[in-house]
Order: C-alpha cells, then sequence, then structure tokens
C-alpha cells in the first residue's frame, strides 16, 4: 500500500498548503481520501491522473474536504475524458451537498450527462461498506458541519488505514483507529482547546489505548506548524509519500 499527501494543510492554507486530500494506491485499486477544494490543482502538480481514481472516500461535508469533487468531476467530463466509472462515498447528505455545491460554482452543470457513470454512495455510520478493492467502516465523531462526521477505518489488502477527519476529542476514534498500521489524525493545535478540532496534548492523552503502528499528523493549523521542531511524532506535508 502506497500513500501519497496530496493535501495536508487545513482550511486556510496554513503553512502554503493545499487543503485535505491523500492518495491510496495498493494492487488492486487507487482511491482518495477526502478531495479538498485544491486537491485536482494537487494532483495536476504532482503528475498524478485524475482518471485513475476508481473510489473516494469523504469524512465530512467541508468544503476544505470535500469541496474539489465539482472540480474533478468536471474535469473528467470536459478535459480528461474519462470514461470509466467512479465512485464517490461519504455520509449521509452527500449527493445533495455535492449537486448544491456544483451548481453554485457551474450552474447547470449538475444536469449535464456524463460519458462515465458517477455513482454515489451515503454510508451508514459503523456500518462496514464494501467499495472497489477496500471495505471502510464510518465512526460518527464531534464536528459541526450539518451532516453526521466521520473517522474512517478502511481495510484493503491486509492492511488498516485509519483517519480521524475533524473531530475533538470523542471515544469514537479509539475504535476507528485501534492497533491500526496506520492513523492519519488530525493536530490542529498543539494544546489550544478549539471547538471542534483535536489538540495534540489531548491526543497524546488517549494514544495508549489507541496503540497505532504508525501515527501521521495532518490538518495543523499555525500554532501547530510553528513547533514542528519540537513534536516528536511524524507529520504530512504535501507530496509526502510512505508505504506500508
Amino acid at each position: 500500500m502506497r500513500i501519497v499527501f496530496l493535501g495536508s494543510g487545513d482550511a486556510f492554507g496554513s503553512g502554503g498548503r493545499f487543503q485535505t486530500c491523500m492518495l491510496v494506491e495498493t494492487t488492486a485499486t487507487r482511491f482518495l481520501i477526502d478531495c479538498g477544494a485544491s486537491s485536482l490543482i494537487a494532483m495536476k502538480r504532482l503528475g498524478i491522473s485524475p482518471n485513475g481514481i476508481e473510489t473516494i472516500i469523504i469524512s465530512h461535508l467541508h468544503g476544505d474536504h470535500f469541496g474539489g469533487l465539482p472540480f474533478l468531476i468536471l474535469d473528467a467530463q470536459f478535459f480528461s475524458k474519462r470514461s470509466d466509472p467512479l465512485t464517490v462515498a461519504g455520509p449521509p447528505g452527500l449527493r445533495d451537498r455535492l449537486t448544491a455545491a456544483t451548481e453554485v460554482l457551474f450552474p447547470g452543470s449538475s444536469k449535464t450527462a456524463h460519458a462515465f457513470e458517477l455513482r454515489a454512495i451515503e454510508l451508514e455510520p459503523g456500518r462496514p461498506t464494501e467499495l472497489p478493492g477496500l471495505l471502510v467502516t464510518p465512526h460518527v465523531v464531534d464536528h459541526a458541519c450539518g451532516a453526521p462526521p466521520f473517522a474512517l477505518r478502511i481495510e484493503a489488502e491486509g492492511r488498516v488505514l485509519a483517519y480521524s477527519g475533524d473531530t475533538q476529542w470523542t471515544d469514537a476514534l479509539v475504535e476507528a483507529a485501534r492497533s491500526a498500521d496506520l492513523f492519519i489524525c488530525e493536530a490542529y493545535s498543539f494544546d489550544q482547546k478549539i471547538k471542534f478540532h483535536l489538540d495534540l496534548v489531548s491526543l497524546e492523552r488517549r494514544l495508549d489505548e489507541i496503540r497505532p503502528k504508525r501515527l501521521i499528523l495532518t490538518h495543523m493549523g499555525p500554532g501547530m506548524l510553528a513547533r514542528l521542531a519540537e513534536i516528536r511524532h511524524e507529520t504530512a506535508e504535501d507530496g509526502k509519500t510512505i508505504e506500508l
């Protein structure tokens, strides 16, 4: 399993980073975890073809996590000339929110017929769902976004990849990430309590319960980025590539 951090930033580009988007490649499939508004730019900068993506899994319906979908879908339709099916899976409300976002950004475009099959799947909290080449289980976390926000537990090729999404501390993170081969976790601040976001100190207090085999911090705000030199955990950055 190969993971590329296409975007590791927060909603407002702290540190000049792209918004959240991760590419995961296995021998069976290629998929994205989240697709922030800047994701298509990040993919093209790194020379990654959007047409090679089979599935996109969305953690929650904020623009820095799903706002890249209208751009990617329209690029596939009019410029990349995609023909293979694309599956987009996310929280309840995904279909309506995607249509609304597409209409706001490009009026009339949501009614355009696609040359490829676009499958939108709304995941049920706590229910494992099979997607092409993987199994995803969403866990509801604590982040106000107008729809259930998820942490994701993804199983593929005998590996477990967990992702916190955006959330303040919640015990759901223990279930979502327990003993994962990799836990990609938000650490927006170092110790400052910011509603609906996770600080590193709160995460560290509970890491013994999660016990991930590998931890990578992401979605870091200005305060965290200013303290990178003193953080003992592995951190994400745009373009970082790892193998599991």
